[in-house]
Formats: structure tokens, sequence, C-alpha cells
């Protein structure tokens, strides 16, 4: 059973789920938990293959040597140009959960996996042109989206005190995809050299289908999410939608650029096999991915511009070890240095997107005091955080590709890191200032003004 009789709609089926009180606390214990839950573990099996297919070619390219003819820079161009397209892809995404139902959605985001990854086993060989293997990243980057709308439906199923965790989970497992990818290209490395790298296609493909078939078979769709564009162009107006995509460029920005590039930077800059390379560069994606949800536990607790404002000075720190690290040449300490900024980019990660429900949660709240009715603003809190949830995805996926283009011209240029380690030392620095500046700092500002102060908002 998905759901009881009352709460199925009567006018589209089954599958779809008519009466949704998540805040309702009567109805979370009987009946939502269990079906969100349900929901939850199924979203996140479909985004966690999205991220690995999201992040095929940052595992490709160990595997392309010098028969490929590829250089340095147009193998950052490979890792670079899915990141690009993810991020362009998330807004759609995220309006295909209101228009499609999140369960609908997700088979088709699913299936939509199939085309670039059988697209890769066709191409994968050398002597083919560089342009074809970019056209296939392309279609690669279409799993960058699972993460949009997965993250705008599971943000419909749980009340306000439960999103940090589960939306922490979400992201967390979702994140988690491009570890294990490495993973399983470490594992094929390793048992039968670099000249196999359709081995992991293959491991890919019927994990794709099944994880289509469970969505079918598992999730739900909510009549209550609806496409609501109005509140997209809402949430563009929102001061506070622009400050939380800068600061997610700076948290999932980091996160998926460090994941798609640490391989190749290991390569190029201390001279590892892509044995060596393989053996240390899924540490980083995969504790960056157990950290998120731990993000989102922090925020929970200590409130997310805490979290997110501290997180920002420690991957400062660490940014300043990896550019003595590089100056010494000393590989121990870069690669230590280095996952420990990831773990931090997922801490960032949850706490940032923690502070995305909070914000609109304390202007229902004012809202509601002023005399608005409570049920209208609480469904207008969910609704506009969804919407910039996927905005702020889409923008903060760009950071990934900056980071990308920013070690590609480094080495490019000096054939090291360092420039592009003093770049993202300058932006991190700038994060933590602004984080201070709008959500910490003491201000006497109502909620209702335009500018950014929260009236002491725990966020």
């Amino acid at each position: 059973m998905t759901a009881t009789a009352e709460e199925i709609s009567p006018h589209r089926g089954r599958r779809w789920i008519e009466h949704w009180e998540p805040e309702n606390e009567e109805f979370w214990n009987s009946t939502g938990k269990k079906i969100a839950n349900r929901n939850l573990w199924f979203s996140i099996l479909t985004e966690h293959i999205g991220f690995s297919i999201w992040s095929l070619w940052s595992v490709m390219v160990l595997f392309m040597g010098p028969k490929y003819g590829l250089s340095v820079g147009d193998k950052f161009l490979l890792t670079s140009t899915p990141t690009l397209v993810g991020s362009c892809v998330r807004i759609p995404y995220t309006f295909a959960v209101a228009k499609f139902g999140g369960r609908n959605w997700t088979i088709i985001s699913a299936l939509l996996l199939l085309i670039p990854t059988i697209g890769a086993a066709i191409v994968l060989q050398p002597g083919t042109p560089l342009g074809v293997f970019l056209a296939i990243a392309v279609l690669g980057g279409v799993g960058g989206g699972n993460f949009a709308s997965s993250m705008t439906n599971i943000n419909a199923f749980f009340p306000e005190k439960a999103k940090g965790m589960a939306l922490g989970l979400n992201a967390g497992g979702g994140n988690l995809g491009v570890a294990v990818i490495q993973l399983v290209g470490l594992l094929v490395i390793a048992t039968a050299g670099t000249t196999a790298p359709r081995i992991i296609l293959f491991v890919y493909i019927p994990l794709i289908i099944v994880a289509a078939t469970c969505s079918a078979l598992f999730m739900d769709n909510l009549v209550s999410v609806k496409n609501d564009k109005k509140g997209m162009r809402e949430v563009m107006k929102d001061a506070h939608s622009w400050v939380m995509a800068f600061l997610y460029i700076g948290t999932f920005g980091s996160f998926i650029g460090y994941s798609f590039a640490f391989g190749l930077v290991l390569q190029n800059q201390f001279g590892r096999t892509p044995l060596q390379a393989a053996y240390v560069t899924f540490l980083g994606p995969l504790l960056g991915s157990f950290s998120r949800p731990i993000g989102g536990w922090l925020a929970d607790r200590f409130g997310g511009g805490k979290v997110t404002f501290v997180n920002f000075v420690g991957m400062a720190v660490m940014t300043v070890l990896l550019i003595i690290a590089s100056e010494a040449k000393s590989l121990a300490l870069f690669t230590a240095a280095f996952i420990v900024l990831f773990v931090l980019t997922g801490i960032g990660n949850g706490s940032t997107y923690k502070m995305i429900p909070a914000i609109f949660r304390t202007k229902a709240k004012a809202a509601i005091a002023a005399g608005a009715d409570e049920a209208t603003e609480l469904l207008k809190a969910r609704k506009l955080s969804g919407a910039l949830i996927g905005l702020a995805g889409a923008i903060g996926a760009l950071g990934g590709l900056l980071i990308n283009l920013a070690f590609r011209q480094s080495f490019i240029s000096t054939k090291s890191g360092v420039s592009a380690f003093i770049g993202f030392l300058v932006f991190y620095g700038v994060c933590f200032a602004v984080t201070w500046a709008v959500y910490l700092r003491k201000s006497t500002a109502p909620v209702s003004e335009k500018g950014l102060a929260l009236a002491g908002a725990q966020v």
C-alpha cells in the first residue's frame, strides 16, 4: 500500500497523493513519515546513479592515455563540459517535478541516463575525435539535473523540522555516486588495466534500469506540488535567493568541481599514474558525501548561518595548506588537505541547503504574526523553498565548471594548480564575509524589508 484511500487523488490515480500535510503532527506520525521515507530512499538511489553518470568523464580520462592524443587542457575540458550542462538543466528539472509528478519524472530522468552511458560505450576508443567525446560528455550532463528534481521533490514530502536531515541524506546519497563510480574505476584499473573502461559502463547500464523500475514501483506523486513559475519569478526577485546561490557556488560548486578535477591534478602536478591517482581520488567525494548530512544536522542544531560561516573559514585554511603543499611538492600534505577540504564542502552543502527552507519559514512566520492565513503561508514557504533549491542548485553547479576551467588555465600557463588555488582562496574569503554580513551580523531590520537582514532568524 502506498497510501490510504482518502489520500489517493481520485482524479489522477493511485500514484498521486491528494492529501499531504507534513506540518500536521498527527498526519505525519500516522501516515506521512512512512510514505516520505520510502520516497526518500528510492529518490536517493536514482540521484546517486545520476551523479555517477554526471561524473563519468572524471573517471574515463584516467583511462585515456597517450594513444588518445588528448592534452591536459583537452581532458579538463572533457570534465568541465558535463558540469556546465548539468547546471543548465537543473532549472527545467526543477519544474518537471510539478509538471509530471515526482515519481514520474524520476522514472524519466533515470531512463535518460542510458543515452550518455551507451553512447560512451560506443565511442570510447583511441582515434575518436575530441569533438565526439565532448558531444557524449554534453549528454552526460543530464545526470546533474537529477539532483535538482530529486531535492525539489523530497523537500515537498518532509516537515520543516526534518528537512535538514532529509535533504542532507538525499543530497549526500546522491553525491556519493561520484565516489562510487571512482571506486568502480579504481577496481577496473587495478584488475583489468587502463584498456578496459567499458566495464564501468556495462556495470551502470543495468543499474540505471533497476533504478527506473524501483521508482515506478515504490515512489509517489504529490498533487500539492504545482508548476509554479510565478513562485520562481518571486524567488528570483528575493535578494536572499542570490545570496544563497552565491554561497552554494562555494560549497557544492567546490565539491563537484574538485571531484571532477582531483585525479587530473594529482596526475599532472605530482606525476601520479592513473592507478596511483585512482587509489585516493575516491576518498574526497566519499567523505564529502558522508559529511553532507552532518552539515544538515549541525544546521538544525546550531543554525545554518553559523555552520556555513565556520565552514568557509575552514575551507580557506585548507586552501592555504594546498598552496603550501604545492610549493613544497609535498604529496602527503596536499592529499590530506584536499581530503579535509572535501569534507568541508560536504558540511557546507548540508548547512546551506538547510538555510533555504529556514529563510522562507521565517518569512512565513512573520506574515502569520501579521494576520496572514497560516496554511497559505506555510504552503507558500514550501513552494518558494523548492524553487530556490532548484535555482541555487543550478547556479551552484556552475562553480564546478569554474573550478575545472581555472585548473585548466593554471596548468596550461604554469604547469601547476597554485594559481587556481589562490583564486579559490580569495573566493572563500568573500563567501565567509558575505555569510557573516547577511546572516550573522546583528540587525534590527524587520524581515519584510527588501534588505538581507532576517531579524535574528535561526538560519
